[in-house]
C-alpha cells in the first residue's frame, strides 16, 4: 500500500491546518474600554453624535423608501409619494424601533458607532462590538430629537430629494453633528 506524502503527513500529525493550534499567529480582540459618559450618560456622547445622526438618517430614509416601494400609484413625476399620515407614522416607527443592529466598536483607539448605513472605516481583522445597553435608547432619543427639531414634513421633503440630502439636513448645517468642531481656546485674563 502506497500513501501520498500529504496523506502520510496528515496521519502522522505533522501537517497543521491554518488557524489550528499549531499556528503562531493568534488573534486577540478586546471590547472597547468605555469611559463613564459612554457607560452611564442618558445622552449620546458628543464624539459619537455624527455617527448617531447618520444612523438615524439612514433608518428614516430606508423605512420611507420601503413604504414608497409598496405604493402602486406614482405621482405626476413618476415617484411614489406617501400621504402625510403615512410618512408621519413611518418616521415615528423609525425612532421607536429596537436599534439592535447598532453598537460601539473601537478601532485604532477610536470608538465609533457601527451598524447599517454607517460607513466602514479601517477595520481590524478581528474586533468586538458592544451592542445593547444604553445604545438603543440613545439612538431612539437622538432620532426623536431630530424629528422634533425638523418636523416630519421637512424630513420627508428632504428624503424625496435623496439620502444625501436627508443626511445633510439632519447632520449638516451650522449646528450639525457632523461638522468639524474647532476647539475654542480661552485666553488667560
Amino acid at each position: 500500500m502506497r500513501l501520498s506524502l500529504p496523506l502520510l503527513l496528515l496521519l502522522l500529525g505533522a501537517w497543521t491546518i491554518p488557524g489550528s493550534l499549531g499556528d503562531k499567529d493568534q488573534f486577540m480582540a478586546t471590547a472597547p474600554q468605555l469611559d463613564d459618559e459612554e457607560k452611564y450618560s442618558a445622552h449620546m456622547p458628543a464624539h459619537l453624535l455624527c455617527d448617531a445622526c447618520k444612523a438615524v438618517a439612514y433608518q428614516m430614509w430606508q423605512n420611507l423608501a420601503k413604504a414608497e416601494a409598496r405604493l402602486h400609484t406614482p405621482d405626476s413625476k413618476g415617484r411614489q409619494k406617501l400621504s402625510e399620515s403615512v410618512y408621519t407614522d413611518i418616521l415615528d416607527l423609525s425612532c421607536s424601533q429596537k436599534w439592535q443592529d447598532y453598537g460601539v466598536q473601537e478601532v485604532n483607539k477610536v470608538k465609533r458607532l457601527v451598524g447599517p448605513g454607517l460607513s466602514k472605516g479601517p477595520e481590524p481583522s478581528i474586533s468586538v462590538m458592544i451592542t445593547g445597553g444604553p445604545w438603543p435608547i440613545r439612538l431612539s432619543r437622538t432620532c426623536l430629537h431630530y424629528l422634533g427639531e425638523f418636523g416630519e414634513d421637512q424630513i420627508y421633503a428632504a428624503h424625496q430629494q435623496g439620502r444625501e440630502v436627508l443626511e445633510a439636513l439632519l447632520c449638516g448645517g451650522p449646528q450639525g453633528a457632523c461638522l468639524e468642531k474647532v476647539p475654542v481656546t480661552r485666553e488667560e485674563l
